[in-house]
């Protein structure tokens, strides 16, 4: 082993994920300089997430991905419906039929979409290239595979990583670290941080092949899931909506499923054998662990790193690029002065309820998901219409708020963080679900999506920094550009009369991410205000 001499990064994240990756592209557009260190040479060949939710995708357009990301994955004209059948090939029990990426990137109905960008079905296997691809274009960030993060040693003003590549080790010294580095997080174990909750949900057996005859079966009545309910419950999920499909096959949580074989899996999901190529197998445990502290002076935790919880929809991943936007405008506003250190504190106190609360939501989603289903609906007759038809109503109970979980996309909230004032309004601290949300602004939630005249969405005049939005025509705002400038604090101001229905104030104060940090009219200050939203003070309005 040799070690080299150190260098110098304003941020070092610790894994090349789309948590990592998002916050290295965010933190490099808003002039970080920013380190990525991967310790694998190459991605997984085993898909992980297939969906980028709504909010997620809103994060990407902000960062100019959003198109790019939408045109790939599964053909454009692919439906992204959802089916429920005994079997693949075997009788239909239900169905959720959702737009293609074509439709979308047509605006079909998006008068009454509550977003611009709605999710999207989109295999981290075609996620993550695309953020890579575009990480190693920004000026100021760099991206290492092969390179493990080796050891952590804190100072009161920067951090030194030791890291790893084909046995040379260096020290980085950077002001702060970021570990997004997955389940089996280095820097969480050279914390000492600790997950909580629930070891074990469920076990899996997924399986990736290749398989045309497949997507033959498919071309009948096309699906981007198929559950089906045979020996196992199991989700054959198209990849690339032609020869590639993910099969998960859910187990109890005592289950061994080293004796499962893959094969047989496979061909009681689809109802038959059926050709095919294994292209990898991965036996898992679906958890519900959040960790005990997102944060340890100068080093922080997102993603997987900081929760970890079942797939029942991709949750995981975007609640860890959630992480990454908030800490990417926080890290960003210390780095650049117009915000004191202090101001990092908010980052766990806001992302570690709301990662909470995400364990528990998905933690409800997924016993419903997995729960018994009478063996009746395999029967021929009017018992099996009968057991099938009963099935049915429960899956229209449970089954469209998984999959068009608005509540998760819009319904979080930063209600209680020291960062938002709450003015004379209040706030609402209800807790999140998967498909409920307001669509009036309100302090904490993020702020509502609504088209303007000229086509855009207003999440796209908002600016880099704080934004405040005037609803009504002649209010002063004066004071507010002159306690922003005395403070460094960079404010773009943004006209939207007439839209007091969605934004119930004189004045709406919005931060980086998109979060509404207060609402009020002419008899705020501004002095106050800027500096409560930006950490300088502990005590907000309340």
């Amino acid at each position: 082993m040799t070690e080299q001499t150190s260098s110098r990064a304003d941020v070092l994240v610790v894994g090349a994920g789309p948590a990592g990756l998002t916050l290295a592209i965010d933190l490099a557009r808003r002039g970080v300089a920013c380190h990525v260190v991967e310790a694998t040479e190459e991605r997984s060949v085993n898909p992980r997430c297939n969906t980028t939710s709504a909010r997620s995708m809103e994060i990407f357009r902000r960062l100019g991905l959003a198109d790019e990301i939408r045109r790939a994955g599964l053909p454009e004209d692919y439906p992204t419906s959802i089916h429920y059948r005994t079997t693949m090939t075997g009788a239909e029990i239900f169905r959720i039929d959702l737009p293609s990426a074509q439709d979308v990137l047509a605006g079909t109905g998006k008068e009454g979409w509550p977003t611009p960008e709605p999710q999207h079905r989109i295999s981290q296997l075609f996620l993550e290239p695309i953020l890579e691809r575009y990480a190693r274009e920004l000026p100021g960030l760099t991206l290492e595979r092969g390179t493990r993060l080796a050891e952590l040693r804190q100072h009161d003003d920067h951090v030194d990583a030791v890291v790893e590549t084909a046995g040379v080790r260096r020290t980085l010294r950077c002001a702060y670290v970021v570990g997004c580095d997955g389940a089996h997080s280095t820097v969480r174990r050279q914390l000492g941080i600790r997950y909580e909750g629930v070891d074990a949900i469920q076990r899996f057996v997924s399986t990736l092949v290749r398989s045309p005859e497949l997507g033959r079966l498919a071309a009948r009545d096309r699906a981007w899931t198929y559950w089906t309910y045979g020996r196992r419950i199991a989700s054959l999920i198209a990849i690339d909506g032609e020869s590639l499909w993910l099969n998960h096959v859910a187990f109890a949580p005592d289950h061994d499923t080293g004796a499962e074989d893959p094969e047989q899996l496979l061909a009681e999901a689809v109802g038959k054998p059926v050709e095919h190529e294994v292209l990898g197998v991965v036996r898992w445990t679906g958890r519900r662990l959040v960790a005990q502290r997102y944060r340890t002076g100068r080093v922080f935790l997102a993603g997987d790193a900081a929760h970890i919880w079942i797939p029942v929809g991709g949750f995981g991943m975007n609640a860890g690029i959630q992480d990454a936007a908030t800490l990417a405008w926080m890290l960003a506003a210390v780095h650049h002065g117009w915000a004191p250190p202090e101001l990092l504190d908010a980052y766990e106190l806001e992302r570690k309820p709301v990662g909470e609360q995400f364990a528990a939501a998905v933690g409800s989603a997924a016993r419903s998901s997995f729960a018994d289903v009478s063996p009746a609906i395999h029967q021929p007759g009017p018992d099996g219409a009968r057991a099938r038809a009963e099935f049915a109503e429960r899956l229209a109970r449970t089954e469209p708020a998984r999959y068009s979980p608005d509540g998760f996309s819009f319904g979080y909230h930063y209600a209680g963080s020291p960062l938002v004032a709450h003015g004379d309004r209040g706030a609402d601290h209800a807790a999140i679900t998967m498909g409920d949300y307001r669509e009036r602004a309100q302090p904490g939630f993020r702020l509502p999506h609504v088209w303007l005249d000229d086509g855009r969405s207003v999440l796209d005049v908002l600016g880099p920094g704080f934004t405040l939005l005037r609803t009504t025509p002649g209010v002063d705002v004066s004071p507010w550009t002159s306690a922003a400038q005395e403070t460094g604090i960079p404010l773009t101001v943004v006209d939207l009369p007439g839209r007091r229905d969605r934004y119930p104030a004189e004045l709406l104060l919005v931060r980086p991410d998109q979060h509404v940090a207060w609402m009020g009219g002419t008899d705020a200050d501004p002095a106050e205000l800027l500096h409560t939203v930006t950490g300088r003070v502990t005590a907000h309005q309340r």
